[in-house]
């Protein structure tokens, strides 16, 4: 079958999306072209709001459209305790779980020397700044248990290893070279419970 120029246009699009293949963005694109229009406006829409609208908490780094997140800005967090995590999403799990009612930091990435990424390209310099004007008690490393995740969890544990804050890890329910945003529930939970000091 021959594309026409948008058909390819849009699938090109398509695939540079997170797990989407060439054969599985040619099938949404033959989806998005036969659906009804109005559900592929509002598709359209909604993705040109959201790049629109959200932005950056100016506190931990989620995503967000105010100022503060809802988390950061919520009355009944516990702030004393902060769990660091790579993404936005691995917010999502854990507060799926319930029974964490701490706060985050994002640092958008991990250490990652063979893609160019060092501490100065993550969120860490916020991270011990936060900690440094003090209230925190307890520092989560809730990195993803890969190599990259490991060596940033190690890296952040030794910039605030004279902090006076305790430092946990993860407990190693998760695989090793698993992310966190596909654990189920139960593992994640776990994980969180049993995590162990960093020194």
């Amino acid at each position: 079958m021959v594309m026409q120029a948008p058909m390819q246009q849009l699938i090109q699009c398509l695939t540079v999306l997170p797990g989407v293949g060439e054969k599985t963005a040619t099938r949404l694109a033959l989806y998005l072209v036969n659906c009804p229009a109005e559900q592929a406006l509002a598709l359209s829409g909604a993705i040109a709001q959201a790049r629109e609208r959200i932005r950056l908490c100016s506190l931990c780094y989620n995503y967000t459209e105010q100022e503060l997140c809802t988390i950061c800005g919520s009355t009944v967090r516990e702030r004393r305790v902060v769990c660091v995590v790579e993404t936005p999403g691995d917010i999502m799990s854990f507060e799926r779980i319930g029974g964490y009612n701490g706060c985050y930091h994002v640092l958008h990435g991990s250490i990652a020397p063979l893609d160019g990424i060092g501490p100065d390209q993550l969120r860490i310099k916020e991270l011990l700044a936060r900690v440094e004007s003090g209230g925190i008690e307890e520092v989560i490393l809730a990195t993803n248990p890969t190599m990259n995740g490991n060596a940033t969890a190690v890296y952040i544990a030794e910039q605030l290893k004279n902090s006076g804050v305790q430092l946990t890890r993860i407990a190693q329910g998760i695989q090793p070279g698993a992310d966190i945003g596909y654990a189920d529930q139960t593992t994640l939970k776990n994980a969180l419970e049993w995590r162990r000091n960093m020194k």
